[in-house]
């Protein structure tokens, strides 16, 4: 079988692919698959778009991904099975995924947040309207099989189409493998949230949470951000760390405690809980607010934590700064949850059974 693979980024650059099909594919060759990758930007590209400004860069960069988009078109036939992550072309409608069906091509559709809905970055809002979010569910509905992060996307994508199969997203506790006891750095407890410089803007949430906490523990505790090496808050020392696949697991080693905040809107609630998996793979107790898939991941208490108020954050945090055998129980009952439930171990039978399933002609 042969399967043509249609994302917006390059390999191991952004977690939508990384921990959605990406560590399947090795899985999928070995059942006889061939596959195909095709994608639109590399990091670089990322951080035009995802800038100020950049106005004629970023015109470029879409009309170049609509031109390869509109010329691989033409290979369509030879493929069984079209595999769509997200979207297909960063601009415009739902044209190649048409294209791809009208060949012949069984199309098979993976999504991960409510992109239904118009969530444009504040540096590109005035041009949100190309991303054209009316395509999600023509794409969704046209699909041999859609693919679903949560029930909550499920639910959704069942209103357009009967063949919808969740699978989560998923972590290769192969690789995310807890630090040996007693090899952490220093004595202040590590409190740290992992994430890009477009998701910024949640831990942005929890700040006066963390203002509270250096109040009361003062050098006791430290602050790390992951993902963005351009994120900086003087006040509370935060260290930035810039996100590098090849050091990831061993820069999330550094954390005692991961936060995982949100708001309570429409698009949190799409979310998989990508970061608090990170997390708990590694034996690091998560903290996450009570939204979306979170609330199927954790177990309050037990597993991690879903504090909803300021107060309750900080009264979650406080009760882990000041108690590593806290930390460790919770660390290890979520170590176990994702070896269970959320682990490429867990649902790589599942994932290749349903892809070839759909793409056999």
């Amino acid at each position: 079988m042969r399967i043509l693979i249609l994302a917006i980024r390059a390999p191991n650059q952004t977690p939508s692919q990384r921990f959605r099909f990406e560590q399947y594919l090795g899985a999928l060759e070995r059942r006889g698959a061939k596959l195909d990758f095709s994608w639109l930007m590399d990091d670089r590209d990322a951080r035009v778009l995802y800038s100020p400004g950049n106005v004629a860069r970023k015109a470029a960069l879409a009309m170049r991904s609509v031109a390869q988009r509109l010329a691989e078109t033409v290979k369509f036939r030879r493929y069984d099975a079209v595999f769509v992550q997200r979207q297909a072309m960063l601009v415009g409608g739902a044209v190649i995924e048409r294209l791809a069906k009208a060949s012949g091509a069984k199309l098979i559709y993976d999504f991960d947040d409510a992109i239904w809905i118009n969530d444009a970055s504040s540096y590109n809002r005035r041009f949100s309207w190309l991303k054209n979010t009316a395509k999600v569910p023509r794409i969704i509905e046209m699909a041999d099989l859609v693919i679903a992060g949560n029930g909550y996307l499920a639910d959704y994508a069942r209103g357009f189409n009967s063949n919808v199969a969740v699978i989560p997203t998923t972590i290769d506790t192969d690789v995310y493998i807890p630090r040996a006891a007693g090899s952490r750095n220093g004595d202040a407890v590590c409190i740290g949230w992992s994430g890009s410089f477009s998701t910024i803007g949640h831990l942005k949430t929890a700040l006066p949470v963390l203002r509270r906490l250096r109040e009361k523990y003062g050098r006791r505790v430290r602050f790390r951000v992951i993902g963005d090496a351009g994120y900086r808050n003087e006040e509370l020392e935060i260290v930035e760390v810039p996100w590098r696949a090849e050091t990831e697991v061993q820069d999330l080693y550094d954390l005692d405690i991961g936060l995982m905040p949100l708001p309570d809107d429409e698009w949190s609630r799409g979310k998989c809980g990508c970061k608090g998996l990170q997390y708990m793979a590694l034996s690091i107790p998560a903290v996450m607010s009570p939204v979306g898939a979170n609330r199927e991941i954790i177990q309050p208490g037990k597993n991690g934590f879903l504090p909803a108020t300021e107060d309750e954050w900080v009264e979650t945090l406080s009760s882990l700064i000041e108690s590593p055998a806290l930390r460790a129980e919770i660390g290890e009952a979520g170590r176990r949850r994702v070896e269970e439930s959320y682990s490429v171990n867990a649902w790589r039978d599942r994932f290749c059974d349903l892809v070839l399933s759909a793409g056999a002609r």
